[in-house]
């Protein structure tokens, strides 16, 4: 299994408890640069690869696709661990990770472990409370939506669907014992007030 877990925005007290027991579990722990490996270093010494900082895309897929090999055997029979910087479902390389390991290394798992994300540390860095709706983006037009509170996820979705939103994920009551994932038909009429929905275009 490969485990991308956060490592928060770079302060060594911002790790999670959850984070720190994964690094000491992993049998081996891998991480893109320097910063992320000081943050590793006083629970494991880790393994870095090398992540450029390109938009050369066959750059990118070369460094990828080497990576994955590094991971790859550690992953088919143990728990490696892939520390990064924030949170790894925020803007990571994570996810094109996990396709290459899913092309060439099919039985391995991937899945995430959360990290505080630069958004939520902006925040309070700048002192600034996020209130209300906002689009968070690097760039690119925003083709994604996700709804807090939604108690009542059908009807939410189908204003959404007439919005041009297509795919549907509800998370009830995320990381409690009693945690629900729901996709698309399975979701409810219905959901606790602890409940938030994904839509994609």
């Amino acid at each position: 299994m490969l485990v991308g877990l956060g490592l928060g925005p770079g302060n060594p007290e911002l790790l999670t408890l959850r984070a720190i027991r994964l690094l000491r579990e992993a049998d081996t722990v891998f991480v893109p640069g320097r910063i992320a490996a000081d943050l590793v270093a006083p629970y494991r010494e880790p393994v870095m690869l090398e992540f450029p900082m390109t938009d050369d895309e066959r750059r990118i897929r070369a460094c990828l696709e080497s990576n994955a090999e590094k991971i790859a055997p550690v992953a088919e029979n143990g728990l490696a661990v892939f520390g990064i910087l924030g949170d790894p479902n925020f803007f990571s390389t994570f996810s094109r990770l996990c396709g290459i390991l899913a092309e060439h290394h099919p039985r391995i798992e991937c899945r995430t472990e959360p990290g505080i994300s630069s958004i939520t540390a902006f925040a309070a860095a700048a002192n600034v409370p996020l209130g209300g709706g906002f689009v968070v983006s690097d760039g690119a037009d925003p083709s994604a939506l996700i709804r807090l509170k939604a108690r009542h996820p059908k009807k939410l979705i189908a204003g959404l669907k007439k919005e041009g939103y297509r795919e549907f994920v509800l998370v009830e009551r995320m990381f409690f014992p009693d945690m629900k994932v729901y996709r698309g038909d399975e979701i409810p009429e219905k959901s606790d007030y602890m409940s938030v929905l994904y839509a994609r275009r």
